[in-house]
């Protein structure tokens, strides 16, 4: 341990947490919550934090420290990862034994599956713990929930960016990349002992994919602006709907679409603004051509991405937050809408069911069943008393679930468990 006495953890984390305040930038979208996690832990155990970014730089900032790694790809890896899947694995991993040994810490956590990182836990003698974000190998199954095989070649041209203008964009790239991804996954996540997710869907899943690992339960903190506000209901002309999405094939985009349009044909006065898709998302350009006819021409604000501030303001002025997603863990932008108070309709996909019960913090619905939605939607629209009791029974759920003191102190309890355990934790060499 430290010579203070605190536990010295090293994170390897696909963001930047903290740092991105010393690099002077917003995180917009994922990651917020590591980002809240590095502040709230950085004052209980000596962190340091390893992560990609644009240079090689080591830089304490407030109370943790960083590791800041450069891509390092060659320009035929490069070609390789564009066009074949190429996919990077234990080409750092030096770098990443480097970095272990320079800080020799009594525990080494991994937050996600998805990355290269988990190519050294074969290689080290200290604890590790991996937390689960999502999951490769079932986001692969289910790439293709919303459309068909087909629209994979679809190409959108970005006129902002040279680069996305003359090698346009399109989502087959991502589903090889995907594929090899999974691959990798599997291969590093069968080494991990001791694992720390939140839904029971993370749950049974590592179970069959780390059948040897110890899981332990763990909640997520929130961004902070989302512990300070509070919804209330609001009289306005029209029903303000909110996703929060992405420019991602398996996200739900296109059933929104459909269920907006399903509103518009009963004659509602709705709007459905969606946070984290601009107009010209190649996710736009896909339902477009898939609904044809069928795509909303009215009601539909694409927000693009919103910082915190920006996106607790929108969700504020909104009337119900809907979370369309094909597949998702527990999703946070559907944590921060129950934190709020809001009233919550979800789709009944993975993690999901762990985090609102039907009927009571929220409403579940199929996944891809934009008449389900729309008809929830309705319900809704036309009982707003009941909505407002689901708003209020969500934010009471989420206060417990995200509670700062007891993730924290769990997440150490978690640390100093494995710790104790180090002999049964710890791989033959």
């Amino acid at each position: 341990m430290s010579s203070d006495n605190k536990i010295k953890v090293l994170w390897f984390s696909n963001t930047s947490a903290n740092a991105d305040e010393y690099f002077n930038s917003e995180l917009k979208g994922t990651g917020g919550w590591l980002k809240a996690l590095d502040q709230e832990l950085q004052k209980h155990v000596d962190l340091h934090i390893a992560f990609y970014s644009r240079e090689d730089k080591v830089f304490q900032y407030k109370q943790s420290y960083y590791y800041s790694l450069k891509w390092k790809l060659s320009v035929f890896n490069k070609i390789k990862e564009r066009y074949f899947g190429f996919v990077f694995d234990k080409e750092d991993l030096d770098r990443y034994l480097l970095i272990i040994n320079e800080v020799k810490p009594d525990i080494i956590h991994i937050h996600g599956t998805e990355n290269s990182f988990g190519c050294f836990i074969p290689y080290v003698k200290i604890p590790v713990v991996v937390s689960i974000q999502g999951n490769i190998t079932v986001c692969n199954q289910k790439f293709l929930s919303g459309f068909e095989k087909k629209y994979l070649r679809v190409k959108a041209r970005s006129f902002s960016s040279l680069k996305y203008f003359f090698f346009p964009r399109s989502f087959l790239q991502s589903f090889k990349l995907f594929s090899k991804m999974h691959t990798r996954e599997l291969n590093n996540i069968k080494y991990v002992n001791n694992i720390v997710g939140r839904t029971a869907w993370d749950r049974r899943i590592t179970s069959i994919m780390a059948p040897n690992s110890i899981y332990y339960h763990n909640d997520e903190i929130l961004r902070d602006s989302f512990y300070h506000h509070k919804w209330l209901p609001i009289k306005t002309s029209k029903t303000i709907l909110f996703t929060t999405n992405g420019n991602t094939i398996y996200k739900g985009f296109e059933t929104i679409c459909e269920a907006l349009y399903e509103l518009n044909k009963l004659g509602l006065n709705c709007q459905w603004n969606v946070a984290g898709i601009n107009s010209n998302d190649l996710i736009v350009k896909l339902t477009k051509k898939k609904l044809k006819d069928k795509y909303p021409k009215e009601g539909l604000v694409l927000m693009g991405n919103l910082n915190e501030k920006e996106l607790v303001a929108a969700l504020l002025h909104a009337n119900i937050y809907v979370m369309p997603s094909h597949i998702e863990n527990s999703p946070n932008s559907l944590s921060e809408a129950m934190m709020l108070g809001m009233p919550c309709i979800s789709t009944f996909v993975g993690g999901v069911g762990t985090l609102i019960s039907d009927k009571v913090d929220g409403i579940l619905i199929q996944s891809g069943d934009p008449w389900c939605m729309a008809g929830a939607i309705l319900e809704l629209i036309n009982n707003q008393d009941y909505a407002i009791e689901l708003g209020r029974n969500a934010r009471q759920t989420a206060v417990k679930r995200h509670d700062k003191g007891k993730i924290i102190y769990g997440l150490i309890d978690i640390y100093k468990d494995i710790l104790t355990n180090k002999k049964n934790n710890l791989r033959k060499a």
